[in-house]
């Protein structure tokens, strides 16, 4: 079992290598502005921006889900930084100075966060969710075109958003949260 672990870690490694090496081929000036626009739509900031719009439109539903998801997210991403702390891939275009913030590169949490305003917005009568899906799929694809994560990373990133989803409507069926959503 160890050994079949390091050869997918090994294959991973290769894949996100090979993965780096087409990206920094491809890169363009005006592809890379656009991306650094996109990409702070993933931010904690953001998040919280996109949480407020979604609760003053009184999308009660969908503002329980994302608030229960980001929450969710929020630690799996934080607690997976901290234990693997895979560094950045090389020649980054956008990185945080790491003041204040995690500083490593695995998983994305800004796809994590783009996953789940996506999966929310699928299962919701009111959010449109192909914009949402492309304004997602464009974030998630930003993280790994700017050099602030590998493939790998990313893509971790979109299964935890949409994971947590799925946990978060649960946990919200099951009513073990209704004390704290009595007055939303």
């Amino acid at each position: 079992m160890e050994q079949l672990l390091s050869d997918l870690i090994q294959w991973i490694v290769a894949f996100d290598t090979a993965a780096v090496d087409v990206l920094l081929d491809l890169r363009s000036p005006l592809l890379t502005k656009f991306m650094n626009s996109i990409t702070g739509l993933g931010s904690v900031a953001a998040g919280l921006v996109f949480l407020g719009l979604v609760y003053l439109a009184e999308w009660r539903e969908e503002f329980r889900l994302m608030f229960v998801a980001m929450a969710l997210s929020g630690v799996i991403v934080i607690t997976l930084m901290f234990t693997v702390q895979r560094p950045y891939p090389p020649n980054p275009v956008c990185l945080t100075d790491g003041s204040g913030t995690v500083v490593h590169s695995f998983p994305s949490g800004h796809a994590a966060a783009a996953a789940i305003y996506a999966t929310v917005a699928h299962r919701s009568e009111t959010i449109p969710f192909r914009i949402t899906a492309i304004l997602a799929m464009a974030l998630a694809f930003s993280r790994f075109y700017l050099g602030t994560h590998y493939l790998s990373d990313t893509l971790v990133g979109v299964f935890i958003g949409i994971g947590t989803v799925l946990v978060a409507e649960r946990l919200i069926d099951s009513g073990r949260l209704s004390v704290l959503f009595e007055r939303v």
